[in-house]
């Protein structure tokens, strides 16, 4: 059984930042990807950024420049900086890795129950 715990989101002003966390634990063997999706009211949800265990980055067109991912390999953690927020940022934010279980039982992935992150004045 593998966990996802997210932690970081919150209510922060336009312009403002926040760094969230996702700590990976349970079955694993390796972790190949990790990434972050986010769901806005009425919309489906949609890639933020990943990052592979070799450190390659893919970010949505629209956080570019403002949000960094980021992983600790040897913590199976994962981070998301985000700075210069804006209104439309606000959603709820998962988590999700694509790994390697234990005693080649293949690959999976996994999802975390999401974290809100809310810009608002």
């Amino acid at each position: 059984q593998v966990q996802l715990v997210e932690s970081g989101g919150g209510l922060v002003q336009p312009g403002g930042s926040l760094r969230l966390s996702c700590a990976a634990s349970g079955s694993i063997f390796s972790i190949i990807n990790m990434g972050w999706y986010r769901q806005a009211p009425g919309k489906e949800r949609e890639l933020v950024a990943s990052i592979t265990s070799g450190g390659t980055t893919n970010y949505a067109d629209s956080v570019k420049v403002r949000f960094t991912i980021s992983r600790d390999n040897a913590k199976n953690t994962m981070y998301l900086q985000m700075n210069t927020l804006k209104p439309e940022d606000t959603a709820v934010y998962y988590c999700t890795i694509l790994a390697r279980g234990p005693f080649g039982s293949g690959t999976f992935r996994s999802w975390g129950r999401g974290t809100q992150v809310t810009v608002s004045s």
